[in-house]
């Protein structure tokens, strides 16, 4: 067989991208040599492995079966060298890790920062997706570690206790909603929201719980970021809906009224999924470990 590690994470790095030349770019190889060493696989193989369509370049069912295959290797790989180099400097890691956006800003930049500066030669890709999306990707192993909601389905999957999540509403001072102190989200339908970038996969699962009542979100502004929309809910632009953690952090600095939702789905409690822990690379089970909920065991 006439071809080797960096053929085949050169390979996986194309299927990810959609793109022989962002493939290549993620891969440190010249277009020439990334394309050549593709046609060598496809030659030795005798298969054709990629095709080249309007969604980009995607892989053949011959194709999928390989980075299957693919991904497997490059975990027993890392999952060799963690274990031989122990915590050396020699580990080189990647992870690639998929959560929903609250989980980005409120939850992970302190416990990844202080896990990154243990851990020097370690790179993580972090990615917001909603929590089916996250489910999928790991079966498919398009992902190594997720967050989600901990009443997904999340099939085989391992899973661990995380951290809970309050969403609360908040409103400006003169907006009708401040002198209440609880509010069924159905309520606040008929008012104007100030609301996250599209795409947010927050504001995807607010949109999905007003269509269940009939109602739709009605956007005055849409911005990135908590900081932002407090900023114009404090002017009265619109009500927004957050995490408590961001709420009271903005309400330091802000004059903000903090309205508690009614709804039970408003509180989510969040688990770490991953594909059979014990038998995945050092630096992605260091990873689960540093980051799980303190003192939780995993749950079956």
């Amino acid at each position: 067989m006439s071809f080797d590690l960096t053929d085949l994470r050169l390979f996986l790095h194309v299927v990810e991208s959609g793109s022989i030349t962002s493939g290549a770019e993620r891969a440190f190889l010249a277009l020439a040599s990334a394309s050549a060493r593709i046609r060598n696989m496809e030659d030795t193989l005798g298969v054709k492995l990629l095709t080249r369509g309007r969604r980009g370049t995607q892989p053949t069912e011959a194709g999928q079966a390989l980075v299957r295959h693919a991904h497997n290797i490059m975990q027993e790989w890392e999952r060799m060298v963690g274990d031989v180099s122990e915590y050396g400097q020699g580990l080189k890691g990647h992870v690639r890790l998929l959560c929903n956006t609250a989980t980005i800003t409120e939850f992970l930049p302190e416990v990844l920062s202080s896990y990154l500066t243990a851990h020097p030669n370690v790179g993580i890709d972090v990615h917001e997706r909603l929590s089916s999306e996250i489910v999928q990707d790991l079966l498919e192993d398009k992902a190594d570690v997720g967050v989600v909601a901990k009443n997904s389905d999340v099939g085989e999957l391992t899973t661990f206790a995380f951290r809970t999540l309050k969403l609360v509403l908040v409103v400006s001072p003169k907006h009708p909603l401040a002198s209440r102190r609880r509010v069924a989200f159905a309520e606040t339908l008929d008012y104007d929201f100030v609301g996250l970038a599209e795409g947010s996969s927050i504001q995807k699962y607010l949109e999905a719980h007003a269509s269940r009542v009939g109602k739709r979100i009605n956007y005055r502004v849409r911005l990135r970021g908590f900081l932002a929309a407090s900023r114009l809910v404090e002017d009265n632009v619109g009500i927004a809906v957050i995490p408590e953690t961001a709420a009271l952090r903005c309400k330091k600095s802000m004059n903000l009224r903090v309205v508690d939702l009614t709804d039970s789905w408003a509180t989510r409690q969040l688990i770490l999924c991953v594909r059979d822990f014990a038998h995945q690379p050092l630096h992605i089970r260091e990873l689960i470990e540093h980051i799980r909920e303190p003192a939780a065991p995993p749950e079956p």
